[in-house]
Protein backbone atom coordinates (compact mmCIF):
# COMPACT_ATOMS: atom_id res chain seq x y z
CA UNK A 1 0.00 0.00 0.00
CA UNK A 2 1.44 3.15 -0.78
CA UNK A 3 1.80 5.68 2.47
CA UNK A 4 -0.40 8.85 2.38
CA UNK A 5 1.56 11.90 3.47
CA UNK A 6 0.02 14.44 5.11
CA UNK A 7 0.60 18.08 6.09
CA UNK A 8 -1.52 19.94 8.61
CA UNK A 9 -2.37 23.61 8.81
CA UNK A 10 -3.62 24.39 12.43
CA UNK A 11 -3.02 22.05 14.62
CA UNK A 12 -5.55 23.17 16.64
CA UNK A 13 -7.82 21.31 19.67
CA UNK A 14 -10.41 19.29 17.37
CA UNK A 15 -6.86 18.54 15.54
CA UNK A 16 -5.06 17.71 18.25
CA UNK A 17 -8.10 15.55 19.78
CA UNK A 18 -9.39 13.51 16.68
CA UNK A 19 -7.56 13.90 13.38
CA UNK A 20 -3.71 13.40 14.89
CA UNK A 21 -4.72 10.12 16.35
CA UNK A 22 -7.03 9.22 13.69
CA UNK A 23 -4.97 9.64 11.18
CA UNK A 24 -2.24 7.65 13.30
CA UNK A 25 -4.31 4.60 13.29
CA UNK A 26 -4.63 4.46 9.06
CA UNK A 27 -2.62 2.16 7.86
CA UNK A 28 0.47 3.63 5.61
CA UNK A 29 -0.52 7.07 6.56
CA UNK A 30 2.68 9.67 8.21
CA UNK A 31 1.77 13.22 9.24
CA UNK A 32 4.87 14.60 7.85
CA UNK A 33 4.99 18.39 8.69
CA UNK A 34 2.53 20.98 10.25
CA UNK A 35 2.34 24.94 10.14
CA UNK A 36 0.09 27.03 13.35
CA UNK A 37 -0.22 30.72 13.35
CA UNK A 38 3.22 31.58 14.73
CA UNK A 39 6.53 29.81 14.30
CA UNK A 40 6.45 29.32 18.12
CA UNK A 41 3.15 27.52 18.18
CA UNK A 42 4.55 25.14 14.83
CA UNK A 43 7.77 23.91 16.45
CA UNK A 44 5.58 23.28 19.71
CA UNK A 45 3.33 21.10 17.91
CA UNK A 46 6.11 19.84 15.92
CA UNK A 47 7.86 18.75 19.07
CA UNK A 48 4.63 17.41 20.66
CA UNK A 49 3.22 15.13 18.27
CA UNK A 50 6.43 14.02 16.96
CA UNK A 51 6.24 15.59 13.24
CA UNK A 52 9.25 16.15 11.22
CA UNK A 53 8.71 19.07 9.23
CA UNK A 54 7.73 22.92 10.31
CA UNK A 55 6.73 25.20 7.81
CA UNK A 56 6.53 28.91 7.90
CA UNK A 57 3.76 29.48 6.03
CA UNK A 58 1.06 27.24 4.63
CA UNK A 59 1.76 28.32 1.40
CA UNK A 60 5.02 25.88 2.26
CA UNK A 61 3.04 23.33 3.38
CA UNK A 62 0.13 23.54 -0.12
CA UNK A 63 3.74 23.64 -2.31
CA UNK A 64 5.72 20.65 -0.74
CA UNK A 65 6.15 18.23 -3.47
CA UNK A 66 6.42 15.75 -0.74
CA UNK A 67 2.71 16.16 0.57
CA UNK A 68 0.08 14.32 -0.40
CA UNK A 69 -2.81 15.54 1.31
CA UNK A 70 -3.14 18.75 3.34
CA UNK A 71 -5.71 19.07 6.59
CA UNK A 72 -6.86 22.12 7.60
CA UNK A 73 -7.47 22.81 11.37
CA UNK A 74 -7.67 26.81 11.10
CA UNK A 75 -10.49 28.94 11.42
CA UNK A 76 -12.73 29.56 8.79
CA UNK A 77 -11.16 32.87 7.92
CA UNK A 78 -8.20 30.58 6.10
CA UNK A 79 -10.05 27.59 4.93
CA UNK A 80 -10.93 28.85 1.60
CA UNK A 81 -7.43 30.41 0.82
CA UNK A 82 -6.24 27.23 1.31
CA UNK A 83 -8.50 24.63 0.03
CA UNK A 84 -8.37 26.29 -3.13
CA UNK A 85 -4.88 26.17 -3.09
CA UNK A 86 -3.95 22.88 -1.71
CA UNK A 87 -6.78 21.54 -4.84
CA UNK A 88 -4.77 23.46 -7.37
CA UNK A 89 -1.53 22.10 -6.48
CA UNK A 90 -2.70 18.31 -6.46
CA UNK A 91 -3.23 17.47 -2.59
CA UNK A 92 -6.32 16.05 -1.43
CA UNK A 93 -8.12 18.09 1.30
CA UNK A 94 -9.86 17.47 4.51
CA UNK A 95 -11.13 20.78 6.38
CA UNK A 96 -12.27 21.64 9.53
CA UNK A 97 -16.05 22.86 9.71
CA UNK A 98 -17.82 25.02 8.75
CA UNK A 99 -16.72 24.75 5.44
CA UNK A 100 -16.43 28.91 4.84
CA UNK A 101 -17.00 32.27 5.73
CA UNK A 102 -19.77 32.88 3.45
CA UNK A 103 -21.68 31.27 0.51
CA UNK A 104 -19.45 33.28 -2.14
CA UNK A 105 -15.94 31.57 -0.33
CA UNK A 106 -17.76 27.82 -0.60
CA UNK A 107 -19.06 27.94 -3.91
CA UNK A 108 -15.02 28.83 -4.80
CA UNK A 109 -14.10 26.00 -2.58
CA UNK A 110 -16.61 23.74 -4.48
CA UNK A 111 -15.81 25.00 -8.03
CA UNK A 112 -11.78 24.10 -6.95
CA UNK A 113 -13.13 20.40 -5.97
CA UNK A 114 -14.97 20.26 -9.58
CA UNK A 115 -11.52 21.42 -11.43
CA UNK A 116 -9.98 18.19 -9.73
CA UNK A 117 -12.30 15.37 -9.77
CA UNK A 118 -9.53 12.93 -8.77
CA UNK A 119 -8.96 14.27 -5.69
CA UNK A 120 -10.92 13.71 -2.80
CA UNK A 121 -12.58 17.34 -1.18
CA UNK A 122 -13.77 16.50 2.14
CA UNK A 123 -15.56 18.68 5.32
CA UNK A 124 -14.66 17.55 8.49
CA UNK A 125 -18.45 16.89 9.40
CA UNK A 126 -21.04 17.74 12.56
CA UNK A 127 -20.41 15.07 14.59
CA UNK A 128 -24.14 15.22 15.80
CA UNK A 129 -26.20 12.24 14.66
CA UNK A 130 -23.10 10.40 13.36
CA UNK A 131 -23.60 7.29 16.16
CA UNK A 132 -27.69 7.12 15.56
CA UNK A 133 -27.52 7.95 11.73
CA UNK A 134 -28.66 4.45 10.55
CA UNK A 135 -31.29 3.98 13.12
CA UNK A 136 -33.15 7.38 12.88
CA UNK A 137 -32.83 7.04 8.96
CA UNK A 138 -34.22 3.40 9.07
CA UNK A 139 -37.43 4.93 11.31
CA UNK A 140 -37.66 7.88 8.98
CA UNK A 141 -37.80 5.72 6.28
CA UNK A 142 -40.25 3.74 7.28
CA UNK A 143 -42.60 6.59 8.21
CA UNK A 144 -42.62 5.64 12.04
CA UNK A 145 -44.27 9.78 12.58
CA UNK A 146 -45.94 9.50 9.67
CA UNK A 147 -46.52 12.88 7.77
CA UNK A 148 -43.46 15.38 8.47
CA UNK A 149 -45.21 18.29 10.36
CA UNK A 150 -42.42 20.09 12.03
CA UNK A 151 -38.62 20.48 13.34
CA UNK A 152 -37.23 22.20 16.18
CA UNK A 153 -33.62 22.68 16.50
CA UNK A 154 -31.86 23.49 19.81
CA UNK A 155 -28.42 24.68 20.70
CA UNK A 156 -29.09 26.69 23.95
CA UNK A 157 -25.94 26.03 25.99
CA UNK A 158 -24.14 28.71 28.89
CA UNK A 159 -20.44 28.47 26.55
CA UNK A 160 -20.36 32.59 26.45
CA UNK A 161 -22.49 33.47 29.64
CA UNK A 162 -19.86 34.72 31.71
CA UNK A 163 -19.85 38.38 30.46
CA UNK A 164 -15.90 38.62 31.93
CA UNK A 165 -14.61 35.74 29.60
CA UNK A 166 -12.26 36.66 26.86
CA UNK A 167 -13.32 37.08 23.09
CA UNK A 168 -13.78 33.58 21.71
CA UNK A 169 -12.30 33.55 17.83
CA UNK A 170 -16.71 32.34 16.98
CA UNK A 171 -17.52 35.74 18.25
CA UNK A 172 -15.48 37.43 15.59
CA UNK A 173 -16.79 37.61 11.66
CA UNK A 174 -13.12 38.57 10.67
CA UNK A 175 -12.75 35.01 11.94
CA UNK A 176 -15.94 32.81 11.97
CA UNK A 177 -17.77 34.63 8.91
CA UNK A 178 -21.01 34.57 9.04
CA UNK A 179 -21.34 31.49 10.92
CA UNK A 180 -23.22 31.71 14.82
CA UNK A 181 -22.90 29.71 17.46
CA UNK A 182 -23.87 25.97 16.94
CA UNK A 183 -26.18 26.77 13.74
CA UNK A 184 -23.91 25.06 11.29
CA UNK A 185 -23.26 22.02 12.92
CA UNK A 186 -27.11 21.45 13.89
CA UNK A 187 -28.43 22.28 9.95
CA UNK A 188 -25.91 20.25 8.58
CA UNK A 189 -27.24 17.20 11.15
CA UNK A 190 -30.70 17.87 10.07
CA UNK A 191 -29.59 18.19 6.17
CA UNK A 192 -29.05 14.93 6.26
CA UNK A 193 -32.82 14.06 6.61
CA UNK A 194 -35.01 16.64 5.33
CA UNK A 195 -34.63 18.74 2.23
CA UNK A 196 -33.06 22.34 2.66
CA UNK A 197 -35.80 25.42 3.51
CA UNK A 198 -36.80 27.70 0.94
CA UNK A 199 -37.25 31.00 3.49
CA UNK A 200 -36.23 31.56 6.71
CA UNK A 201 -36.76 34.62 8.71
CA UNK A 202 -34.00 34.90 11.65
CA UNK A 203 -33.63 37.46 14.73
CA UNK A 204 -30.16 37.57 16.78
CA UNK A 205 -29.24 39.48 19.96
CA UNK A 206 -26.04 40.39 21.24
CA UNK A 207 -25.91 40.68 25.20
CA UNK A 208 -22.41 41.21 25.85
CA UNK A 209 -21.70 43.79 23.90
CA UNK A 210 -17.57 44.04 24.13
CA UNK A 211 -15.09 41.31 25.45
CA UNK A 212 -11.27 41.27 25.82
CA UNK A 213 -9.74 40.22 22.43
CA UNK A 214 -6.63 37.49 23.66
CA UNK A 215 -4.81 38.45 20.69
CA UNK A 216 -4.68 42.20 21.06
CA UNK A 217 -5.69 42.17 24.88
CA UNK A 218 -8.00 45.30 23.85
CA UNK A 219 -11.66 45.56 24.92
CA UNK A 220 -13.08 45.18 21.35
CA UNK A 221 -16.67 45.12 19.73
CA UNK A 222 -18.75 41.33 19.59
CA UNK A 223 -20.30 41.40 16.01
CA UNK A 224 -21.63 37.65 16.17
CA UNK A 225 -25.31 36.96 18.31
CA UNK A 226 -25.07 35.43 21.70
CA UNK A 227 -28.60 34.65 20.65
CA UNK A 228 -30.27 33.23 17.57
CA UNK A 229 -33.76 32.55 16.61
CA UNK A 230 -34.64 31.37 13.18
CA UNK A 231 -38.44 30.60 11.50
CA UNK A 232 -37.91 28.23 8.57
CA UNK A 233 -40.02 26.80 5.72
CA UNK A 234 -39.82 23.89 3.69
CA UNK A 235 -40.54 23.47 -0.05
CA UNK A 236 -43.56 20.84 1.22
CA UNK A 237 -44.93 23.80 3.72
CA UNK A 238 -43.27 22.13 6.72
CA UNK A 239 -42.21 24.40 9.33
CA UNK A 240 -38.87 24.74 11.51
CA UNK A 241 -38.17 26.50 14.63
CA UNK A 242 -34.27 27.04 15.71
CA UNK A 243 -33.26 28.43 19.15
CA UNK A 244 -29.33 28.54 19.85
CA UNK A 245 -28.17 30.79 22.56
CA UNK A 246 -24.85 30.64 24.14
CA UNK A 247 -25.21 32.39 27.13
CA UNK A 248 -28.84 30.15 28.28
CA UNK A 249 -27.77 28.80 32.04
CA UNK A 250 -29.12 25.42 32.58
CA UNK A 251 -30.45 24.95 29.10
CA UNK A 252 -31.29 21.90 27.25
CA UNK A 253 -28.31 21.59 25.10
CA UNK A 254 -28.13 20.23 21.61
CA UNK A 255 -31.28 18.83 20.10
CA UNK A 256 -33.29 17.84 16.71
CA UNK A 257 -36.84 16.88 17.03
CA UNK A 258 -39.11 15.73 14.08
CA UNK A 259 -42.78 15.66 14.84
CA UNK A 260 -45.45 14.12 12.70
CA UNK A 261 -48.50 13.62 12.29
CA UNK A 262 -48.39 9.74 13.88
CA UNK A 263 -45.34 10.14 16.33
CA UNK A 264 -42.39 12.46 17.40
CA UNK A 265 -38.71 11.80 17.28
CA UNK A 266 -35.87 13.08 19.16
CA UNK A 267 -32.29 13.38 18.66
CA UNK A 268 -30.09 14.33 21.98
CA UNK A 269 -26.24 15.75 21.20
CA UNK A 270 -25.25 14.28 24.35
CA UNK A 271 -22.65 12.02 24.59
CA UNK A 272 -23.17 9.27 24.41
CA UNK A 273 -25.78 10.24 21.75
CA UNK A 274 -29.81 9.30 22.62
CA UNK A 275 -32.93 8.85 20.33
CA UNK A 276 -36.21 9.45 22.06
CA UNK A 277 -39.19 7.98 20.18
CA UNK A 278 -42.90 7.60 20.53
CA UNK A 279 -46.32 7.67 18.50
CA UNK A 280 -49.69 9.22 19.27
CA UNK A 281 -51.43 7.53 21.96
CA UNK A 282 -48.72 5.59 23.42
CA UNK A 283 -48.47 8.56 26.27
CA UNK A 284 -44.55 9.24 26.40
CA UNK A 285 -41.34 8.80 24.35
CA UNK A 286 -39.00 6.29 24.62
CA UNK A 287 -35.25 5.65 24.73
CA UNK A 288 -34.72 3.90 21.86
CA UNK A 289 -31.93 1.08 22.27
CA UNK A 290 -29.20 1.27 19.12
CA UNK A 291 -27.42 -2.73 18.65
CA UNK A 292 -24.24 -2.43 18.44
CA UNK A 293 -23.98 -2.91 14.90
CA UNK A 294 -26.17 -0.47 14.04
CA UNK A 295 -24.07 2.26 16.17
CA UNK A 296 -21.49 4.18 14.06
CA UNK A 297 -19.48 7.08 15.16
CA UNK A 298 -16.45 9.34 14.58
CA UNK A 299 -14.54 7.96 11.54
CA UNK A 300 -13.51 10.93 9.98
CA UNK A 301 -10.17 10.46 9.02
CA UNK A 302 -10.60 6.51 7.96
CA UNK A 303 -13.39 7.82 5.47
CA UNK A 304 -11.08 10.63 3.89
CA UNK A 305 -7.96 7.97 3.89
CA UNK A 306 -10.09 5.39 2.44
CA UNK A 307 -11.84 8.00 -0.34
CA UNK A 308 -8.44 8.68 -1.17
CA UNK A 309 -7.71 5.19 -1.81
CA UNK A 310 -11.04 4.68 -3.75
CA UNK A 311 -11.97 2.22 -1.29
CA UNK A 312 -15.21 3.92 -0.42
CA UNK A 313 -16.78 7.55 -1.35
CA UNK A 314 -17.35 10.24 1.13
CA UNK A 315 -20.27 9.99 2.79
CA UNK A 316 -20.06 12.71 5.91
CA UNK A 317 -19.62 15.83 4.49
CA UNK A 318 -18.76 16.58 0.62
CA UNK A 319 -18.17 20.01 -0.64
CA UNK A 320 -21.81 20.07 -2.25
CA UNK A 321 -22.92 19.31 1.12
CA UNK A 322 -21.11 21.89 2.95
CA UNK A 323 -22.37 24.90 0.23
CA UNK A 324 -26.12 23.66 0.62
CA UNK A 325 -25.50 24.31 5.05
CA UNK A 326 -23.69 27.70 3.65
CA UNK A 327 -26.28 28.85 1.59
CA UNK A 328 -28.61 28.75 4.59
CA UNK A 329 -26.62 30.07 6.70
CA UNK A 330 -26.23 33.14 4.11
CA UNK A 331 -30.08 33.53 3.98
CA UNK A 332 -30.28 33.69 8.29
CA UNK A 333 -27.68 36.50 7.65
CA UNK A 334 -29.30 38.48 5.16
CA UNK A 335 -32.44 37.94 7.66
CA UNK A 336 -30.90 39.44 10.44
CA UNK A 337 -29.38 42.33 8.29
CA UNK A 338 -33.10 43.18 6.76
CA UNK A 339 -35.54 42.19 9.17
CA UNK A 340 -37.28 40.61 6.67
CA UNK A 341 -37.96 37.07 5.39
CA UNK A 342 -34.88 35.53 2.90
CA UNK A 343 -34.75 32.93 0.47
CA UNK A 344 -32.10 30.83 -0.02
CA UNK A 345 -30.13 31.23 -3.19
CA UNK A 346 -28.15 28.51 -5.38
Amino acid sequence: MNKIRVGIVGLGANTRLRHVPGLRACEAVEIVGVCNRSQASTRAAALQFGIPRSYSTWREVVADADIDAVVIGTWPSLHCEVTVAALDAGKHVLTEARMARDADEARQMLAASQRHPNLTAMIVPSPIGLAVDQVLREFLDQNFIGRLQEVVVLGVTDMFADPASPLHWRQATKHSGLNVLTLGILHETLSRFVPDPVSVFAQGSIYNETRIDPLSGIRVSVDVPDALHVLTQMPSGVKGIYHLSGVASLGPGLQIHWYGSEGTIKLLGSNPEQLFMGQRGTGELKVVEIPAEKRSGWRVEQEFIGAIRGEESVKFTTFEDGLRYMLFIQAVTESLRTGMPATLRT
